[in-house]
């Protein structure tokens, strides 16, 4: 149970949604971010893409309700789901994916850490492979964001669905729909 009355079914509302529903002046500007920061197009980053770097930031984060969710969103739209999913989580220096995917999930997790720990050569790094100013500036933002969403899902203790079904009907409205206020 939430730590505040929320005024809705936990299990209809889990996660995040419930904290948005409760004050939807702040869970609108809060959607509106995600859906420029991971659905926006055109991007040079897939959605897909900066999906999983939401997933990995809320992994490391411990965050069990937007790891799954953003896991499921990232897999529905990756062309090897959530194989690729699981394999960045598990260990990103094997994982195949693009060198500049992976030197800019570098930097989501330096800011995971803490913002000074992007360093010149994390950034360097991601030039070298190719990342953009834009790729590098979303990548820091979809990191402190989600840093910032985990600890507002789980300082208010939400509900997170065991059931890994629950998160796939989630990613196929989010896929179909976008971050509009539940």
């Amino acid at each position: 149970m939430a730590h505040i009355d929320l005024g809705v079914d936990e299990k209809r509302f889990p996660g995040i949604t419930g904290p948005m529903r409760f004050r939807p002046e702040t869970g609108q500007p809060l959607n509106e971010l995600a859906e420029v920061l991971l659905r926006k197009q055109p991007h040079p980053l897939t959605p897909g893409e900066r999906e999983l770097i939401a997933a990995y930031v809320s992994g490391l984060n411990d965050c069990d309700f937007c790891c799954s969710s953003h896991s499921a969103f990232a897999a529905a739209q990756l062309p090897t789901g959530m194989t690729l999913v699981d394999q960045v989580r598990d260990n990103l220096a094997a994982a195949p994916v693009s060198p500049k995917l992976r030197a800019l999930l570098h930097i989501a997790g330096a800011v995971q850490e803490g913002g000074k720990n992007v360093t010149t050569d994390l950034v360097e790094a991601a030039r070298a492979e190719g990342a953009t100013d834009l790729e590098i500036h979303d990548t820091v933002l979809i990191a402190a964001a989600f840093c910032m969403f985990n600890r507002y899902v789980d300082g208010l203790a939400t509900f997170a669905p065991q059931d890994e079904g629950a998160y796939a009907g989630m990613a196929t409205r989010i896929v179909e729909h976008g971050y509009g206020m539940p």
